[in-house]
């Protein structure tokens, strides 16, 4: 396939409508088509259903016991473009006063692009380490396609241990991140006419209670302050928000269930097993032996590089970016380090216009982006 710029390959990935409740089996094949040559190796590491797929392309010598080389990673799927105030197209690539516009050209398909086209460019003598891609499916879900891959993946087929997440960072380097636990809790009730209120119970009463309970753990953990919460001064703890409470089917009915739906972005080195012992305490407290169902719905880890890092160091030389805070949101680097990898993020583009209408990446980062890419695998690879 002949080779695109990098900005033009931008506008072909943007083109493919993969948002998360869609496949992603057309980009990925896309891809797969773009990179495939003699000496390239492409794997793909399918959902359970088969309606996607983490695909996995890799060139140069075969992996040394040290997992020396490069692994640039990112997800394919993007969140979905419903809100008002596009200018333009979300699925086609806008330029408009230097910046890039479509759904997906910041989060996070500029560096896509970026890490594609360096793959596509490199001969495959030229390599002295193996350079490694892999681009996951439903990272918008809750880090569904890296979660898949970690508890999926053969352990005898390792990837580069050093690993770029090219989620946008606006080109700061970033060695931390929260994870975020996604909970259900549930509440039984009997149905009745609200006429006759004796002969049902109401659910909706103890999920009043919980709410009270969730609040009240959620000041405390705000007044915490966990270890590293230092890399993340703008939120230095762990929030607890609860997004969604549902119940009752009409006003004349005595509601016969309920359920809400909560998170918690917890920093590296806190326990899930901790926060959900917290969090049943509160709700044991507050409903006082009622019955109720609590279910942790998503799990994405936290992320940290160690201090002293060697990957890290290097990176700053290479790339000469500096260090920023933490992200307070999650990222598949969270499941990679399971693996034992040593993870950093680093893109173009800003998450402050991600998930917004009017979604841009500046011309700017894309062109610098394409040479600190290539300059990571030069470092790593060659």
């Amino acid at each position: 396939m002949t080779l695109l710029t990098d900005l033009g390959l931008l506008e072909r990935l943007v083109a493919f409508d993969t948002t998360s409740s869609k496949s992603n089996l057309e980009l990925a094949q896309f891809v797969a088509d773009y990179l495939d040559r003699p000496g390239v190796q492409i794997d793909r590491n399918p959902s359970a259903d088969g309606a996607k797929v983490n695909l996995v392309v890799r060139i140069g010598p075969e992996l040394d016991v040290e997992r020396n080389g490069l692994l640039l990673s990112g997800h394919m799927d993007v969140v979905p473009a419903l809100e008002e105030g596009w200018r333009s197209d979300p699925f086609c690539l806008t330029e408009r006063d230097d910046t890039l516009v479509a759904r997906g050209s910041s989060d996070m398909k500029g560096f896509l692009a970026l890490a594609v086209n360096a793959f596509a460019r490199l001969k495959v003598d030229q390599l002295q380490q193996p350079l490694a891609l892999l681009f996951t499916y439903d990272e918008e879900l809750g880090t569904l396609g890296s979660r898949h891959f970690v508890e999926t993946w053969p352990e005898k087929d390792p990837l580069p241990r050093r690993t770029v997440v090219g989620e946008p960072t606006s080109l700061t380097l970033l060695r931390a991140h929260k994870g975020h636990l996604t909970y259900r809790a549930r509440f039984a009730g009997k149905a009745a006419h609200s006429g006759f209120p004796h002969l049902g119970k109401n659910a909706l009463e103890p999920l009043a209670r919980a709410l009270l309970a969730l609040t009240e753990l959620d000041r405390e953990l705000q007044s915490e302050r966990p270890e590293h919460s230092d890399f993340f001064p703008s939120v230095p703890f762990a929030p607890l928000n609860v997004g969604r409470a549902q119940g009752g089917v009409a006003v004349n009915v005595v509601p016969d269930s309920s359920a809400i739906e909560f998170g918690v972005r917890h920093l590296p080195g806190m326990q899930p097993e901790g926060i959900e012992q917290r969090i049943r305490h509160a709700l044991d407290g507050a409903l006082r032996g009622e019955h109720y169902e609590l279910e942790l719905e998503r799990e994405s880890p936290p992320m940290m590089a160690p201090v002293g890092c060697g990957f890290h160091q290097t990176l700053q030389e290479v790339t000469g970016c500096s260090e920023g805070e933490g992200a307070s949101f999650a990222t598949d680097a969270g499941w990679f380090q399971v693996l034992g990898h040593e993870c950093v993020l680093l893109g173009p583009g800003s998450i402050e216009v991600a998930h917004r209408p009017n979604e841009f990446v500046p011309r700017a980062d894309l062109n610098r982006g394409a040479h600190m890419v290539q300059q990571l695998i030069r470092r790593f690879c060659l």
